[in-house]
């Protein structure tokens, strides 16, 4: 089970850019600095209090560029030993998978993230980690929809939500990552039957999450598949958006989760730093701070979330490796492709 404990939210925190090269296209190779780390984030909230916290402590200056994870990606890869980033920080396994397939992050000797982080929330090699943790699970409109009536994934193909179902677009790196996993865990065939059944619902086809629960509560359907923190942002804006979450598959393999995580570039100038700084996001004080500010889960057990979040309880945790979000990623999106899920 994940283990639920309330603590305060905080203020947000002023983002430290990378100085003079802090434009995306302008940025060219820095001498090394002792006393600074340089970030390349594709996560762009949440991270801001532990980064101040980290320097506060240690004195090392956290210096941040921000983009899309593509574009990252590809700037790591023309850098190559030029670059002047020590650590990459992204969204999903499944990007932080093709990071490190593509040879852009290196191994990390530390069994102080190997003690922080569960197995199932890091690279089986240690070339990356989760710091942050992602339920994608159903949701539902608390006016037309009993809980009794959720069970599965599976489930959402039944025939009488046929007409009731949104989902977001196939395409998107989220559903991908799950659709991958389901191909881990059941083989191609049997998840093909999976998200077939949802296809034969007719689901309404959205672009975002927060669409998904925006037309649960207009009516427009009545049960969707979201990540949790979409919609704790919309319970603190309206605590009464008339939309709750129920825990997928909690009689069999767990809800399906992904991450936010980081890892240490294979060119990084300041490696033993940057490992430093992943131990810090790494511990019950920093994961506290991610989640007082994103709604999200931390990866490590030891922390704990915001008393909103944790109104939903605890839940089980599909414990399967999250690096079969990349291994598996084309094979799921052929899939999507062959059984009409757009």
């Amino acid at each position: 089970m994940h283990q639920v404990r309330s603590v305060g939210r905080g203020a947000a925190a002023a983002l430290v850019l990378l100085g003079g090269l802090a434009a995306v296209g302008g940025l060219t190779a820095a001498p090394a600095q002792t006393g600074q780390v340089v970030v390349y984030s594709a996560r762009h909230y949440g991270q801001e209090p532990a980064f101040e916290a980290f320097t506060r402590r240690t004195g090392v200056q956290i210096k941040m560029l921000n983009g899309g994870t593509g574009e990252l990606l590809e700037r790591l890869k023309a850098e190559g030993d030029k670059t002047p980033a020590d650590v990459l920080l992204t969204v999903d396994a499944g990007n932080l998978w093709n990071a490190a397939r593509a040879g852009l992050l290196q191994k990390m000797d530390s069994p102080e993230l190997q003690a922080s982080i569960p197995a199932h929330l890091r690279d089986p090699e240690m070339r990356w980690v989760g710091l942050t943790v992602r339920a994608r699970t159903i949701m539902y409109d608390t006016r037309k929809v009993k809980p009794a009536e959720l069970s599965t994934y599976e489930a959402l193909g039944d025939p009488k939500w046929k007409g009731r179902l949104c989902l977001r677009t196939s395409g998107y790196v989220y559903n991908q990552s799950l659709i991958a996993t389901m191909i881990r865990r059941h083989g191609e065939a049997r998840t093909a039957e999976i998200v077939r059944g949802w296809v034969a619902n007719q689901p309404v086809i959205l672009s975002s999450d927060t669409k998904i629960l925006e037309a649960i509560a207009a009516g427009r359907c009545d049960v969707g598949l979201t990540n949790h923190y979409y919609l704790a942002r919309l319970l603190a804006k309206d605590p009464a958006f008339p939309v709750a979450p129920f825990w997928a598959d909690q009689a069999t393999t767990g809800t399906h989760v992904n991450v936010s995580g980081a890892g240490v570039t294979a060119h990084a100038r300041n490696r033993a730093q940057a490992i430093k700084l992943l131990e810090f996001l790494s511990s019950p004080e920093a994961q506290q701070m991610f989640a007082d500010v994103s709604f999200e889960y931390p990866a490590n057990p030891q922390a704990g979330v915001t008393p909103l979040v944790a109104r939903w309880g605890r839940f089980k945790q599909d414990d399967l490796n999250i690096a079969a979000a990349g291994e598996f990623q084309a094979a799921a999106t052929r899939l999507a492709d062959r059984v009409g899920y757009k």
